[in-house]
This record gives structure tokens, sequence and C-alpha cells, in this order.
């Protein structure tokens, strides 16, 4: 017996011995933690939980869309639909009046998100490369004014573009008025005061600020004015800055709704404001069509139809312009590295 144990502990000894307990704590823990199989797995599982708070809403939002009204009432239908139906995207359709609504909402964000751009760089390229009076204090204001909530001036911007009707009434036309129209928006564009300007400045001042100092010493020594200078060096090398700059500033104007509903007032359809009426028009549409089918009451699956197709555009524009977005976040340091 005594030789046995004696067999045994000699046989674990050997084992113990040529089981390599640090390649195994390497493998788990790391040189430097964070290279470690256990810390990759945390990183994982977090990821993964963060996802899904994202993901869930939306892929729920993608089964009901194609869920029939019998689905939806279903306690037995959960997640995927007995029968997929096509019906809630063709009633989104014509209740979002998406053809014209589309259209609208793309050039009208296209074209201020084109204008803030480029004020935002020009303003981003002031800052980073010229030094002028009050310098920081105009550069705090910029921040400043991210602060402030937009409620906060609103009022004083309603009665402003009021005066300025009322005195272009006597010069353009008596029923001239400056709401109802794009004008507001588009001014207060042009003057810096676009939906985040102060982050798309930011956003340009940071990247200018990296590029060295020589090239503009360079372009200047051979000639090139301060105008040639941002075209030939600065605009050249931010593409991708412009792009992520470009796809923010477009997706803010999009969905914007507060000053868009004060100083546009639905004069022009727009698909995020036909979205949150869609309540009105689908029941609008039920009742021209007299379709017994459907009930009267605004149905889920419809509402959820017509926010996923006021999404889809958006992702496309993400989808072509993914790359060039992926690299300006990058150069641009939004990522904190």
């Amino acid at each position: 017996m005594e030789n046995k144990l004696k067999l045994i502990g000699s046989k674990l000894t050997n084992f113990y011995k040529k089981f390599n307990f640090k390649l195994i704590r390497k493998k788990l823990l790391g040189i430097k933690t964070t290279d470690g199989l256990l810390f990759k797995v945390l990183v994982y599982l977090i990821l993964i939980g963060i996802s899904y708070v994202f993901l869930f809403p939306l892929i729920k939002m993608v089964f009901m869309s194609f869920m029939s009204a019998t689905d939806l009432y279903d306690p037995e239908v959960d997640w995927l639909p007995k029968k997929f139906t096509f019906e809630a995207f063709k009633i989104a359709f014509q209740g979002l009046n998406l053809p014209k609504t589309l259209f609208n909402s793309v050039w009208y964000s296209t074209m201020l998100a084109g204008i803030q751009t480029l004020i935002a760089g020009l303003t981003g390229f002031a800052f980073a490369r010229y030094n002028f009076k009050f310098k920081h204090f105009w550069f705090a204001m910029v921040i400043f004014s991210f602060i402030i909530p937009v409620p906060a001036v609103m009022i004083p911007r309603i009665l402003m573009f009021t005066e300025i009707g009322n005195y272009l009434k006597g010069i353009i036309d008596p029923n001239f008025t400056m709401f109802k129209t794009i004008y507001p928006q588009l001014l207060m564009t042009l003057l810096g005061q676009g939906v985040n300007n102060a982050i798309l400045v930011l956003i340009f001042f940071n990247f200018f600020k990296m590029i060295p100092l020589s090239l503009d010493e360079a372009a200047r020594m051979d000639g090139a004015t301060s105008i040639q200078v941002f075209w030939h060096i600065f605009i050249k090398m931010s593409v991708p800055i412009i792009v992520t700059v470009f796809l923010f500033s477009f997706v803010w104007n999009w969905n914007e709704s507060y000053t868009t509903n004060i100083f546009l007032q639905s004069r022009v359809r727009l698909l995020p404001d036909q979205l949150s009426n869609f309540e009105d028009a689908f029941n609008t549409l039920m009742e021209k069509q007299n379709d017994d089918e459907v009930s009267s009451r605004i149905n889920e699956s419809y509402r959820m139809a017509a926010t996923f197709l006021s999404m889809v555009p958006l992702f496309i524009v993400y989808i072509f312009a993914q790359k060039q977005f992926i690299e300006g976040i990058e150069r641009t340091g939004i990522t904190g590295e």
C-alpha cells in the first residue's frame, strides 16, 4: 500500500513538473493583462451586451413590420410571424407619401449639410491656423453655443426673424414672411448656427491642428495665397474628415424637428415630420380606401414599418460612405486615441 502511494505521488509530481502553469497563466492573463484571454472574453461580453441594447429595438421593429394584425395580437407570436406579409410596408409607403417626402428630406438635409460643412471647415481652419484678437474668447463662444439649449434661444430667434420679415415686407413684397420658408434655417446655417455646429467646428479644428505648419510655410514660399493653401493642402488632405462632418450634419438635419416645426411649419413636407403625423395620415388613408380588413385604429406593425422606411435612407448613405466615415473618425481622434 505504501509503495502504491509513493508511486501515485511520484506520478503527480512528474505531472506537475511537466504541466506548464506559467504558460497557462500567460495565456489567461497575458503579459500586460490586456492581451490575455480572460480580458478579451470580458471585453467581448461587454460589447455583446451593449450591442444587444442597441440592436434589440431595431430587430424587434423589423420583425414587427412583417407581422399581420393577427400575429400582433396572437400571444403565441413573439418574434417570428407565422406568415410574413408586406402589407404594413405598402400602407406605410402610402401613409408617409414616401416619394415626395423622401425627395424633400434629401434635398433639404443635403443643402443644409453642405453649407454647414463649408462654414464649419472655414471656421475650424481660421481657429487652427490664424492668430487674431480675442481668438480664445470667440473659441469659447463657439463651445458655449453648444452648451446653451436650443429652446433657451428660440424666442429671441423668433423675434429676430419677425423683425427681419417686417423690414423686408416694404422692400420685397407686402405679404413676405420669414416663417413657413427655408430662409430662417438657411440663414442660421450660413452664420454658423446650424444643428450642433460647434461639434463640427471642433472636428475640423482638431484635424487642421495636426497638419504640420511646414506645409503652410512651403506653400506660401512658393507664392500660394491663403485660399490656395486651404484648397490644395487642407481640403485635399481632409476628404475623409469632410465626409465624416457631412454625414454628421446630414443625419442631424434629417432628424431635427424642433426648429424645423417652428420655422418651416410643414410648408415643405419632410419624412420625419410625416412620420410624427403618421397616425393621422394612416386613418385618413384608411377612410379613403374603406378597407374593411384593416382596423381604423393604427396597427403597431404599420407604425414600425413606417419607422423602418424612414431609417432606410440613412442606412444607404452610411453604406456608401462608411469607408471614408471610419477613416475620418480615426483621423480626427474622436475615439480618444
